[in-house]
């Protein structure tokens, strides 16, 4: 299992992140595009949107992020919701590193943030990120089906959601 640092995302890890937009499996299990170029990576690291918390997972030895999840907190009459994305280096899945990350991003939402529902969206066939959500108290609320274009094929997708106990 790998060691790692759970922090806050810092502008010094863009390129360790770009690199995981742009890994495989990582953007098979997301709404990435293929072939995005480093540059427009780093320009939307640099301009995030309001509400956004993002936290890595930096390994130890070498110092290199590995992982990062993404919490967008709603304003107004959604303010008490967030919403994730996540990220896992397709070198490293079933190490604990997406747990780590689910673990960091529960106790900011419920325990500083103060948000009442954490909302998610994860492709029907992205059996091991259902697994994860499942493992900490995501329920399947529905599926939309042909949700996204993915592979030459239309996917569906489920939606997920924790309420706080």
């Amino acid at each position: 299992m790998a060691e790692v640092t759970i922090r806050a995302f810092e502008m010094a890890d863009w390129e360790d992140v770009a690199a995981l937009f742009n890994a495989p499996i990582c953007r098979w299990g997301t709404m990435q595009m293929p072939y995005q170029s480093r540059d427009e990576i780093k320009r939307k690291l640099e301009n995030p949107p309001p509400g956004l918390h993002r936290i890595v997972a930096v390994l130890n030895a070498p110092q290199k992020v590995i992982g990062m999840i993404s919490l967008h907190a709603f304003q107004g009459r959604r303010s008490h919701v967030g919403s994730l994305g996540i990220f896992v280096h397709d070198d490293y899945h079933n190490q604990g590193i997406g747990s780590q990350l689910m673990q960091a991003v529960i106790d900011l939402v419920f325990n500083w943030l103060n948000l009442k529902r954490l909302e998610l969206t994860v492709y029907t066939d992205n059996q091991s990120a259902v697994h994860l959500y499942e493992k900490y108290g995501f329920v399947i609320e529905g599926t939309m089906q042909k949700y996204a274009f993915r592979d030459g094929a239309y996917i569906d997708a489920y939606t997920m959601a924790r309420l706080r106990n």
